[in-house]
């Protein structure tokens, strides 16, 4: 298992094995039009993580990366979608569909609790454990330290395992039809945040 960094893009010739791509962001907060996107991290599942960093006043010209994000025929693995699609719509210009999230997956159908955090499912799900001590840190800063780069690709480390058993558990309480419709809807969702629907559900009778 090894953590790659890459600086604006990632390599040419990069090859990664057939099937899900795990994706995750990291940013300078939560406000996708003011915090500026600085990590993009990627998992194939086969044990190597690659994290993609942005300097500050980049041009976001990272022509792999957005070829690999925008591929229609991979499926994007993320914890909770709605905020890493936006950020990479908005910053890359590349919608990354199709995709599964595990956050939806999981409030689907482990409806016995509110614990759906990434560290919550990887505990219940693989009996590992995650730390989540650098969430918080600085990620626009000059170097990313070894906790930082390591807690990046722990965010992506885990996403094919827990959709193996995600998947199942839709299948058992009969929701999966209705978790696609969810997941085909997240796009959408992004660009309504975007475009400033983000705290209104337009969907309510108000």
């Amino acid at each position: 298992m090894t953590v790659h960094f890459h600086e604006e893009d990632l390599p040419d010739g990069l090859q990664f094995a057939d099937g899900p791509i795990a994706v995750d962001t990291e940013t300078m907060g939560l406000v996708t039009h003011r915090d500026r996107l600085c990590v993009v991290q990627l998992s194939d599942g086969h044990g190597d993580e690659h994290l993609v960093r942005f300097s500050p006043g980049s041009s976001y010209d990272a022509p792999n990366l957005k070829a690999l994000l925008g591929d229609p025929n991979r499926l994007k693995l993320f914890h909770y979608a709605r905020f890493d699609i936006a950020a990479i719509l908005f910053y890359l210009g590349v919608e990354a569909a199709p995709v599964f999230c595990t956050k939806i997956a999981s409030k689907l159908t482990r409806t016995y609790t509110d614990r759906h955090g990434l560290k919550n499912l990887v505990s219940e799900l693989l009996a590992a454990d995650i730390s989540k001590a650098q969430q918080l840190s600085d990620w626009g800063g000059p170097e990313l330290n070894e906790a930082q780069r390591e807690y990046a690709a722990s965010d992506v480390r885990f996403l094919h395992r827990l959709r193996e058993v995600l998947v199942e558990r839709l299948e058992r309480e009969q929701r999966t039809g209705i978790a696609q419709a969810c997941f085909d809807f997240l796009p959408t969702r992004a660009r309504l945040d975007l475009a400033g629907w983000a705290d209104r559900d337009i969907f309510s009778h108000d």
